[in-house]
């Protein structure tokens, strides 16, 4: 059976209510959107960046940075990788959603994204999970910006929330950690193209919309998504105050 092929594109806006200019932000003197792309190349061979911003072309560009330019009307990320995808004129299986401000990604994770479909010929989405560190406390999984994920045996997501999942019955709260496993989501995915193009094109659903979580418009339509578990921690920059401290982490690296 043919290996199924890949390409990572990676959507990066200019515009940003809490960070205007995130993906050109330096970071030891290297452009996000840049460093990004580097991490990404280590694990793929075909790499590009989609934007809606001339000066990310640019960067890119000068860079030696495949960049494709999207509307700037979409509503996701996903939209927007669509759009890249048709554009580049790529004939990959595969389509790898890294997002643009996740500096410090790990290759391994996005090998990790690949060997779902390599080794799970059935699979049409892809993304990964990690264990919650209960070193951090249960305030921190308490946290709606953290986003919980149960699973099935057969490594499938079975729904995502930002409310805390498992509900641990008959346990006092301050217990849980102690009692129960979970694992709360990294938001890299992966498509098929076909199954990419055919989610673009679904209506939001109810659930989608009470959580803010477009990934539950695709189990709630009967989309398995495939998981996987990595460790590896990541990065991601929402404020200036974040860069501050991926600043302060390369120099540990």
């Amino acid at each position: 059976m043919r290996q199924p092929s890949f390409i990572v594109i990676i959507p990066a806006r200019y515009a940003s209510s809490r960070f205007p200019g995130k993906p050109l932000a330096k970071i030891g003197g290297t452009e996000m959107i840049v460093r990004v792309a580097r991490q990404a190349s280590k694990a793929a061979s075909e790499v590009a960046v989609a934007t809606d911003d001339e000066r990310i072309r640019i960067c890119c560009e000068e860079n030696g940075i495949r960049c494709v330019m999207t509307s700037p009307d979409h509503r996701s990320g996903t939209d927007r990788i669509a759009e890249a995808y048709s554009k580049l004129g790529s004939n990959a299986d595969v389509v790898i959603n890294v997002q643009g401000d996740e500096p410090f990604i790990h290759p391994e994770q996005i090998r990790l994204l690949m060997q779902c479909f390599t080794e799970r010929p059935e699979a049409k989405i892809a993304t990964l999970v990690r264990h919650f560190d209960k070193s951090l406390g249960f305030e921190s999984l308490f946290d709606p910006n953290l986003v919980k994920v149960i699973f099935s045996e057969r490594m499938q997501a079975l729904y995502f929330s930002r409310s805390i999942i498992p509900y641990v019955r008959g346990a006092e709260w301050q217990k849980w950690l102690d009692t129960a496993d979970f694992h709360t989501h990294i938001g890299i995915y992966a498509y098929r193209a076909e199954t990419l193009e055919e989610i673009t094109n679904m209506p939001q659903s109810s659930l989608e919309k009470a959580e803010s979580l477009e990934q539950l418009r695709w189990l709630q339509a009967g989309i398995q998504i495939e998981v996987a578990v990595s460790d590896h921690p990541t990065v991601g920059i929402d404020t200036p105050a974040d860069l501050a401290a991926a600043e302060s982490l390369l120099e540990h690296i």
